[in-house]
């Protein structure tokens, strides 16, 4: 299935299975929290404690041991235990490149835009 191009536009591309946009959706809701995001950051350099993602966070024990769980329930992320240590890694592989586009798109001038009026998405003129 393709969609109508419209004048100056990518060529079209092939539709997503449904069943992909529902899994990448349940990805995105994950990852839709600043914290869990800033976890994962930590987490690219390699396996860490909750003391560790705390320390690199800023946030409370509680606070990333309830993320974690979040992240450890939706299979993005699993611990290891070494004597009286958890260490969590990343088991989702799309993470990485989700934070790599995070850190390439600049969110913040269209934001701005957005603010002022100025969202030309808003108005139609993509």
């Amino acid at each position: 299935m393709t969609f109508p191009v419209k004048p100056n536009s990518a060529p079209p591309r092939e539709a997503i299975d449904e069943q992909v946009l529902a899994q990448a959706a349940e990805l995105i809701k994950c990852l839709g929290h600043p914290l869990r995001l800033r976890l994962l950051e930590a987490l690219e350099r390699g396996e860490q404690t909750v003391t560790d993602l705390q320390d690199y966070s800023g946030a409370s024990q509680s606070a990333v041991s309830q993320q974690l769980a979040t992240l450890r329930a939706r299979h993005v992320v699993e611990g290891r235990r070494e004597g009286a240590h958890v260490f969590y890694r990343i088991i989702e592989p799309k993470v990485t490149a989700i934070l790599g586009c995070i850190r390439t798109r600049n969110l913040s001038p269209r934001r701005e835009a957005g603010k002022r009026g100025g969202d030309a998405s808003r108005r139609g003129d993509d």
